[in-house]
C-alpha cells in the first residue's frame, strides 16, 4: 500500500509540473518578441555558425533578448518615422502582450482543478481553429479543381460518372477524404470536452456543423459557397465558447474575489513570508522552472539537429555554445537555468557532506544560496539584453564567480568538522584524512584556477574580483588548518595551555582582518565597474548592500568583539594572582574548564578559576559561575569611595562639634 500511495503521490506531483509549464512557455515567447515593441535587428556574419548577412528592418524582436538561432547586435528602432496609426498599433501590441503575461501568471498559480478547466476551454478554442483551417485548405483545392477543369461541374459529377481514378489520383479526392476523417475527429474531441451544458440537440448540430463543408463540398453550389462554408461551419461552435465564458463569468470572478479573501486573510494572520513559503511548495516552482527549461532546451537540440546537422561548422562545441547562450536569452529562462543550478549545486554539497561523513545540514542551503546568487550576477551583468557573444563570454564569467563562491560553502561545511574533530578528541583517523583531503582540494583548485586564468586572461575588474574569492577561500582554509593544528596540539598536552585562547584569537583577527580588507578592496572593485565599465540600479544597490553588511556590520562587529576581549583582559588583570602555596592548600581543579591550575585568579568572592577561562566566562556576564556574585564592580568601587569621603567628613564634623 505505501508503494502506491508514493506511486500515486509522485503521478500527483508530475501532473501539477506538467500542467504548469505550458504558462511558461507562453510568457517566454511574449518576451521574445519583445512585448510587441518595434526594434530594427541586423544580424551579422558568424564564423562559428556560418550563417550569412541578412538585414530585417522594422520587425518585432526580443528586446530583452535575442532570437533563438542567429548572432543578434538589436539597434535602437527609429520611432521618428512612425504615424498615429503605428504608433496605436504598437500600444494595441504591447498591451496585450502585458496581459498575455498577467493572464499566464493567474493560470501558472491556479489549483489543478482549475487549470484543467482552463486548458479543456483552450483545446476546445484550438479544435476550432484547426477545423477551419483544414476545412479552408480543402474548399482550396475543391474551387482550383472546379475551375480548371471546365468539363466538371462539381464532385459529384465525377462520382456519379465513375471517374474516382482520376479524382483520387488528380483531383481532390484524397484531401477530401482526409478532412472528411480529421473532422469526424475534431467534431467528436469538441462534443466531449467543450464546458457548455451537453444537451442531445445541440451535440448533434455541433457534429454537422463540423461536417457541413465536408458534406457540400462534392455538390455543385457556386465557389462563394465554398469560400464562406468554413466560416458560417465555425460560427456554432465558437458561439458555445463564447456561452461558456459568459455563463461562467460570475464563478470566475467569484472565484478571483475568494482567491484575494484567502491571501488577505493568511497575510494578516501568518505575514507574507509564510504565504510565499506555502505558495512556494504548492505550486513546486523549482522543478516547473527545471522542466521547463529542460524541454525549452530539448526544443533548441532538435531544432539545431534539424537545420544544421549537415553543415562542416556544426560541433558539438558549437551546439553547446548555442544551448548556453539560448538557456538564457529571457527572463523566464534565465530563471529556469537558476533552477537547474540550484539543483547541480546542491548535489554539489551532497557529494561533500558524504566525503566529510558527516550530517551537518549547511550543504542544503548551497542550492538556495548558489541559485540567488547566479541570478544576481545575471541581473547585474544584464545577461538577457547583451548581443549573443558577450552573452557568452559573461555567462562563463558567472560560472567562474560562481564557482568560487561554491569553494566558500564547502569551507562552511569541513570547517565546523575540523573544530569538532580537533576538540572531541576523535580517533577516526579516516574521518581526519577525509577534512584535510577537502581542505588540500580547496586550496589547491583556487590556485591552479588563479595560475590558469592569470596566464590566459588580461587584467580585468573580473579577473581582479575572481582572485581576491579565491585568495580568500584559501586564506581561510589556512587559518582553520592553523587552528585545527593548535587545537590537535592542546588535545596531546598533559598540562594546561593558557597561551591557546590568545594564539587562536591572534589568527582568526588575521583571518577576520583579511576577510574585511579583501571586502574593501571588492567595493572599491565594483564601484571602478559601475562608474567607468557598466553602471545600472542593480549594481548600485548590490553595492550598497555590500557595503553595509559586509564592511559596516563586519567592522561594527569586530570592534565590539575587540572592545569586549580588551574590556575583560583589564578586568582580569585587577584581580590577584593565586601563590603556590595557596593553590597546593586549595587542590582543587578549575570549575569552568575542569582542569588543573597551576595558575589562578582569585576572585573578590574568594573562588580560584583560571584566568583564561575567566576572561572567557567575561564574554558572556559578569558573574562568579559559583556563587552568582558581581565579579567586577566598577561603580560600586566608585560609590564606596564616595560613601568613604562622606563618612570622613561627618566623623570630622562631629569632632569638631566635641572639640566646641
Amino acid at each position: 500500500m505505501e508503494d502506491i500511495e508514493t506511486r500515486i503521490r509522485m503521478c500527483n506531483g508530475f501532473v501539477n509540473v506538467m500542467l504548469r509549464v505550458p504558462p511558461l512557455f507562453l510568457i517566454d515567447g511574449l518576451l521574445k518578441i519583445g512585448l510587441g515593441l518595434p526594434t530594427e535587428e541586423v544580424v551579422l556574419d558568424s564564423t562559428d555558425h556560418g550563417f550569412k548577412i541578412s538585414k530585417v528592418a522594422d520587425t518585432t524582436v526580443n528586446s530583452v533578448a535575442s532570437i533563438v538561432s542567429n548572432s543578434f547586435l538589436l539597434e535602437p528602432f527609429d520611432f521618428g518615422h512612425l504615424t498615429y496609426k503605428m504608433y496605436t498599433m504598437i500600444i494595441l501590441k504591447f498591451l496585450c502582450c502585458c496581459l498575455g503575461c498577467v493572464a499566464a501568471v493567474c493560470t501558472f498559480m491556479l489549483w489543478i482543478k482549475h487549470i484543467v478547466i482552463v486548458y479543456l476551454y483552450f483545446i476546445s478554442v484550438g479544435v476550432i481553429f484547426v477545423s477551419y483551417w483544414s476545412n479552408v485548405s480543402t474548399m482550396k483545392a475543391v474551387i482550383e479543381y472546379v475551375s480548371a477543369d471546365e468539363t466538371t461541374s462539381s464532385i459529384l459529377n465525377d462520382i456519379l460518372c465513375l471517374n474516382l481514378k482520376y479524382i483520387l489520383n488528380e483531383g481532390p479526392g484524397l484531401m477530401i477524404i482526409q478532412n472528411y476523417i480529421l473532422q469526424c475527429i475534431l467534431a467528436s474531441l469538441f462534443c466531449y470536452i467543450h464546458l457548455a451544458p451537453k444537451y442531445a440537440i445541440l451535440q448533434k448540430f455541433l457534429v454537422l456543423s463540423f461536417m457541413a463543408p465536408s458534406i457540400l463540398v462534392i455538390y455543385p453550389l457556386p465557389t462563394q459557397v465554398f469560400h464562406h462554408a468554413p466560416v458560417f461551419s465555425a460560427l456554432l461552435p465558437l458561439a458555445v465558447c463564447k456561452f461558456v465564458i459568459w455563463y461562467n463569468a460570475i464563478t470566475m470572478l467569484e472565484t478571483i474575489y475568494m482567491g484575494y479573501l484567502y491571501m488577505r486573510n493568511f497575510i494578516n494572520h501568518y505575514g507574507l513570508s509564510t504565504l510565499a513559503n506555502i505558495e512556494w511548495l504548492r505550486l513546486n516552482v523549482p522543478w516547473v522552472l527545471r522542466t521547463f527549461w529542460m524541454l525549452r532546451v530539448g526544443g533548441d537540440i532538435a531544432e539545431l539537429l534539424v537545420n544544421h546537422y549537415d553543415e562542416e561548422t556544426f560541433t558539438f562545441y558549437v551546439m553547446i555554445r548555442t544551448l548556453l547562450v539560448n538557456g538564457c536569452e529571457t527572463l523566464t529562462a534565465v530563471l529556469g537555468m537558476t533552477s537547474i543550478i540550484s539543483l547541480i549545486c546542491h548535489y554539489i554539497g551532497c557529494f561533500f557532506q558524504w566525503v566529510l561523513l558527516t550530517e551537518d545540514g549547511d550543504e542544503k542551503n548551497i542550492g538556495a544560496v548558489s541559485a540567488i546568487l547566479f541570478y544576481i550576477l545575471a541581473l547585474q551583468t544584464g545577461l538577457t539584453s547583451l548581443d549573443r557573444e558577450r552573452r557568452l563570454v559573461k555567462l562563463c564569467r558567472n560560472f567562474c564567480l560562481l564557482f568560487t563562491a561554491i569553494l566558500h560553502f564547502v569551507h562552511n561545511i569541513v570547517n565546523p568538522l575540523l573544530m569538532s574533530l580537533s576538540a572531541s578528541h576523535n580517533l577516526a583517523l579516516h574521518r581526519h584524512i577525509r577534512a584535510l583531503a577537502v581542505c588540500a582540494f580547496l586550496i589547491l583548485f583556487p590556485v591552479s584556477l588563479l595560475i590558469f586564468l592569470w596566464s590566459h586572461f588580461t587584467v580585468s575588474t573580473w579577473l581582479f574580483a575572481v582572485s581576491i574569492f579565491s585568495i580568500e577561500v584559501i586564506v581561510k582554509v589556512l587559518i582553520s588548518l592553523a587552528i585545527y593544528s593548535l587545537f590537535l596540539i592542546d588535545a596531546y598536552r598533559s598540562a594546561f595551555w593558557e597561551q591557546l585562547d590568545d594564539c587562536v584569537y591572534i589568527i582568526r583577527s588575521f583571518g577576520n582582518t583579511v576577510e574585511f580588507t579583501f571586502g574593501i578592496i571588492l567595493f572599491m572593485n565594483g564601484f571602478w565597474v559601475l562608474v567607468f565599465e557598466s553602471g545600472g540600479t542593480i549594481r548600485a544597490i548590490l553595492m550598497c548592500i555590500h557595503a553595509y553588511f559586509n564592511i559596516w556590520c563586519e567592522a561594527k562587529a569586530g570592534w565590539s568583539v575587540f572592545m569586549k576581549r580588551r574590556t575583560a583582559v583589564y578586568k582580569i588583570n585587577t584581580l590577584p594572582e593565586a601563590k603556590a602555596e595557596q593553590l597546593q592548600r586549595l587542590n582543587d581543579v578549575c570549575a569552568i574548564c575542569y582542569q588543573e591550575m597551576q595558575s589562578a585568579k582569585i576572585t573578590q568572592c574568594n573562588h580560584y578559576f583560571h584566568g583564561v577561562c575567566l576572561r572567557k566566562w567575561l564574554y558572556v556576564q559578569d558573574r562568579c559561575p559559583l556563587c552568582k556574585d558581581i565579579l567586577y564592580k566598577v561603580e560600586n568601587v566608585q560609590n564606596n569611595k564616595s560613601n568613604n569621603e562622606a563618612i570622613t567628613v561627618e566623623e570630622s564634623a562631629q569632632n569638631n562639634t566635641e572639640d566646641r
